[in-house]
């Protein structure tokens, strides 16, 4: 029996037939496949974006990498791109730099959004795709697993090093029916967040199967999986089928379909069941994702602004809807409305068939094909202003106005409003005509650069603008962990909240700089506090560090010396990030020690006790032992210990070269 074998054949046979089960175990290099093990699994495919790829290839740079080992791998530039000063531009070039040393293929800015582009271009059905940003799973519209993480461990992927992650449980969301005109497929996972809420998936994966699945498109089915994060859940994946051969010929890449289905007789943790024929338009109010709500409960509210596009909706067939619903029409004269392309292929085809023209003509702003007002770069709303977009989060604060109200809807929902000026159930509309899909998708490549030979690479160099600064390791843990509680937090706490992005985002290659702004949003003068004291702890609650992937909402509290995180619970990839950088993350054993540890409490912890899962923090304020718990592995407590996994692969690094 080979290694494989061996590995394979105490897996959990329930898993094994999932289509999610079938890659695992096609990319299985450690572990057992059972929910809950710790495994380690083979990367195909990596992907970065500009805001979290700066600091990633920082972070390759300490690692020794001279090579991406991966199938294939691409930087993109799509996050920011308004170079407001040298910042951006620096990055950029910094980038392009290291795509052509590390080779990778470079989408340049203007190009497209990170998962709008591979769903196009790179995503394959049955491969693995770790990226540095949580919307990754949006390749499960073609039955790639995508995932999201940091941008430590996606370096350690372009390195060639497996991932490690804990096996999820898997819920199968059976679709049945056919959507109703004017119903989206949007509508479908805010159906989904309306069950599970904005953690009911962490520790779990979404598989989508079911008759109703064959009467989606991949788009659809993109739209699908990309919002899956916002449940919290590891990824989100769709069968590869017919659907998913006939997007494949529609973007000349058929031959790297393959068929990839449940077995007929799978068996799910857990089973949600949506009946398409049955839904209707829904939408999100503010000012999270899972506050769900039909649409006609809150018709009739004014709208200020509608934005269409992200990763979530800026495809041909979102795009092409818009123009079909706006052609002839006129944008209400208070209204303003945005439209993000989601890449250069999508922008070129609406031209070249005529929908820019009508979208244009209804009063429509066409903005560069990025994620732009989605993570606040533009479009900032008016003060107490009503912003109906087809986004995937609607964070307090994330649109760039703190008192904006922005509410998440489809497509069909979000024209509607611009053209009523209030919140308005599409099917009051009339229905919207059968939409023609084009055969063909002309991908533009213009953008987007090939990364030269091996001996040609070796003659680049990085090239450091003055903003890009050196990744700092942290020291290893001293024996007593002693600090005060420097901040106490509620729950659902958002990396917004933690890292600011909108205009602060220039500063994601800077550290010390980006350090200045943690927990502005909640408490402006937490830096200052921070610096003061030399560092201390964290107090928060439920599902810590929900949101982005952004590793900058662990590595600068690291840097201002934050020793450990107390949450009820955390998100998944930002618990990875704490570990990954050195902070320790601790969940109260009960939920009721929160109400016992207040802002400056003086609090200790024995570096020791971290051999065991349960252990003691010592208020030495209060003169009370709250009980306190982790859910790391032996691995991941060593890094801890040596400073998180940075300094600790380093070390060992600078130990084998000596």
């Amino acid at each position: 029996m080979d290694d494989k074998k061996k590995i394979l054949r105490d897996a959990d046979p329930k898993l094994m037939k999932t289509v999610i089960g079938k890659i695992l175990a096609q990319h299985l290099v450690k572990g057992v496949l059972k929910p809950g093990n710790e495994i380690e699994i083979s990367i195909d495919q990596t992907l970065t974006q500009d805001a979290t790829g700066t600091v990633a290839y920082l972070e390759a740079e300490v690692l020794g990498i001279s090579r991406a080992k991966t199938e294939l791998s691409v930087s993109y530039i799509d996050h920011n791109t308004l170079k407001m000063d040298h910042k951006n531009a620096d990055d950029h070039v910094y980038l392009q730099s290291a795509a052509a040393k590390y080779g990778l293929i470079l989408s340049k800015a203007g190009n497209g959004i990170c998962h709008q582009v591979h769903l196009e271009c790179y995503a394959r059905p049955g491969k693995t795709l770790l990226g540095s940003d949580s919307h990754t799973p949006t390749a499960g519209g073609i039955g790639c697993l995508g995932i999201g993480a940091g941008g430590l461990d996606v370096a350690l992927a372009i390195g060639g090093e497996p991932f490690s992650l804990k096996t999820p449980k898997i819920i199968g969301v059976k679709l049945t029916g056919r959507l109703k005109p004017m119903v989206a497929a949007k509508d479908v996972i805010l159906a989904v967040l309306q069950i599970l809420g904005v953690k009911g998936g962490v520790g779990k994966a979404l598989e989508y199967f079911g008759p109703g699945v064959k009467t989606l498109t991949v788009p659809e089915r993109a739209t699908i999986t990309n919002m899956g994060a916002e449940t919290g859940a590891t990824t989100s994946v769709f069968p590869s089928d017919e659907v998913t051969l006939d997007f494949l010929r529609c973007v000349d890449r058929e031959e790297q379909w393959v068929r990839l289905e449940a077995d007929d007789d799978t068996e799910y943790d857990e089973v949600i069941e949506i009946n398409l024929s049955r839904l209707v338009p829904l939408i999100a109010k503010p000012h999270s994702p899972g506050d769900v709500a039909p649409v006609s409960d809150v018709a009739g509210t004014k709208v200020d602004q509608v934005c269409i596009g992200s990763c979530t909706n800026s495809s041909f067939k979102d795009l092409m809807t818009a123009a079909y619903m706006l052609k002839g029409k006129r944008v209400k004269p208070d209204v303003s409305l945005t439209i993000s392309p989601g890449s250069m292929s999508v922008y070129y085809d609406l031209a070249e068939h005529g929908y820019l023209a009508d979208l244009i003509a209804a009063g429509a702003r066409i903005l560069e094909c990025t994620c732009g007002p989605c993570i606040g770069q533009g479009q900032a709303p008016r003060s107490g202003a009503v912003s109906v977009r087809t986004f995937n989060r609607n964070f307090r604060g994330r649109s760039g106005t703190a008192d904006a109200l922005v509410y998440l809807s489809s497509v069909e929902t979000a024209v509607s409003c611009a053209l009523t000026g209030v919140i308005t159930d599409p099917r009051y509309m009339g229905e919207l005509r059968e939409i023609p899909l084009p055969q063909k998708l002309r991908l533009q490549t213009a953008l987007v650069i090939e990364p030269p030979d091996q001996e040609e690479a070796k003659e680049v160099e990085l090239i450091r603008g003055p903003n890009i600064k050196p990744i700092e390791l942290r020291g290893e843990l001293p024996e007593k962990v002693k600090g005060s509680v420097l901040i106490k937090l509620e729950d659902n706490i958002s990396t917004d909240i933690i890292m600011p992005a909108g205009i602060y985002l220039a500063l994601r290659s800077n550290v010390p700089e980006y350090a200045k702004h943690v927990f502005e949003p909640a408490d402006p003068e937490f830096y200052k506090r921070a610096k003061a004291r030399n560092g201390g702890f964290v107090i928060a609650g439920d599902n810590y560090g929900q949101g982005s992937s952004r590793e900058h909402a662990a590595l600068c509290p690291s840097y201002l010396g934050v020793k450990a995180v107390i949450a009820k619970s955390f998100a998944r990839i930002h618990l990875a990030n704490l570990i990954n950088f050195g902070i320790i993350p601790l969940t109260f054993k009960n939920e009721e020690d929160y109400d016992r540890v207040d802002p400056g409490d003086e609090l200790q912890l024995d570096s020791a006790a971290l051999d065991s899962n349960d252990l003691m923090i010592i208020n030495l304020t209060k003169g009370i032992e709250i009980p306190v718990q982790h859910n790391m592995t032996p691995s991941e407590i060593m890094r801890i210990k040596a400073g998180g996994s940075l300094a600790y692969i380093s070390k060992n690094n600078t130990a084998k070269q000596g």
